[in-house]
């Protein structure tokens, strides 16, 4: 089977560069729907072989092979959604979408550790942050579709009832569910600049094992949630609660000896990292409304953290 980097026989093949040129769109839009970034790639490249298993005079009639694309990954999203759900069954312990690094922060795995922004890590901006990506766990696979394709990606309910094989009105009324969905768990939005600092505050007061502060950096009804999945160690439940989260976090005090704490974009807001002897090895993502921490999450699962362990972080 030819694949995109393999156009058929010897000759260029001239539209190969316009096919290619919609990887970062579908990564964008298969990571959302998902959140996981290996499934996302995966779709894409699956949807790429669905191209390029066509004949020549198939392609040329495709009027639009970007709303092709888009149209073949959204329904292979859904097929995954739809057994991820029995996958997760199977979870061990918490599963959170798979964090990303801020673009201009991916260093890539060459010898000269240039900085880069590759055409298929994701742009960054609200509808990636880690509290969003949560709310679309709960919703249905053809919720999350119609949402995501028409409220995040500006899809007309026509083509996204093209897509999702209902009609213009049944996903409407799904986006309009979902929309629901994520006002209610929507907090007001803390400037980036305050969550910056009180994210630098609590990695300050962790550091210190200064428990007072601490407890007034964190809602009362904080909760911390790990994702270990079954690979390294971590708390298979949320757990709730300033006074629990300290104790917690104050037993680990023995890990932590070994491991540099930096301060990084996590899904477009102010995060951490844990690194040790150079490799990044747990990824922390917060959610800030006022000037305290509601919801602190971890994922430790190695399997998660292949954007942020390509390269020496500095």
């Amino acid at each position: 089977m030819t694949t995109p980097s393999e156009p058929r026989g010897d000759r260029l093949d001239p539209g190969l560069a316009a096919i290619m040129g919609e990887r970062r769109q579908l990564i964008n839009l298969a990571y959302r729907l998902l959140g996981s970034l290996a499934d996302a790639e995966d779709v894409v490249q699956d949807a790429y072989a669905h191209w390029y298993a066509m004949t020549r005079q198939q392609q040329d009639a495709i009027a639009s092979p970007g709303a092709w694309l888009t149209t073949v990954a959204s329904r292979l999203c859904l097929n995954v959604l739809s057994s991820a759900r029995v996958r997760r069954e199977t979870y061990v312990g918490e599963w959170i979408p798979e964090p990303l690094p801020d673009p201009t922060e991916w260093i890539n795995g060459r010898s000269d550790g240039i900085t880069v922004d590759p055409a298929d890590r994701v742009t960054l901006d609200e509808s990636v942050n880690m509290a969003f990506l949560l709310v679309l766990e709960s919703m249905t696979p053809a919720e999350r579709v119609a949402f995501v394709l028409h409220d995040v990606f500006r899809y007309s309910f026509a083509e996204v009832a093209e897509i999702v094989g209902r009609t213009p009105a049944a996903c409407r009324q799904l986006a309009s569910s979902a929309r629901r969905r994520i006002s209610a768990a929507q907090a007001p939005a803390t400037p980036a600049a305050r969550q910056a600092r009180i994210v630098r505050d609590f990695k300050q007061a962790w550091e210190a094992k200064d428990i007072d502060a601490l407890i007034g950096l964190l809602d009362p009804d904080v909760t911390a949630i790990a994702d270990g999945g079954g690979v390294v160690g971590a708390v298979l439940r949320p757990v709730e609660g300033v006074e629990q989260i300290v104790r917690s976090m104050l037993n680990l005090d023995g890990r932590l000896r070994e491991l540099t704490f930096l301060e990084r974009t996590v899904n477009g807001r102010p995060g951490l990292i844990a690194q040790h002897d150079g490799v990044t090895v747990s990824v922390y993502a917060f959610d800030v409304a006022g000037d305290r921490i509601k919801h602190i999450w971890a994922v430790r699962n190695p399997d998660k953290l292949r954007p942020w362990t390509v390269g020496p972080q500095h």
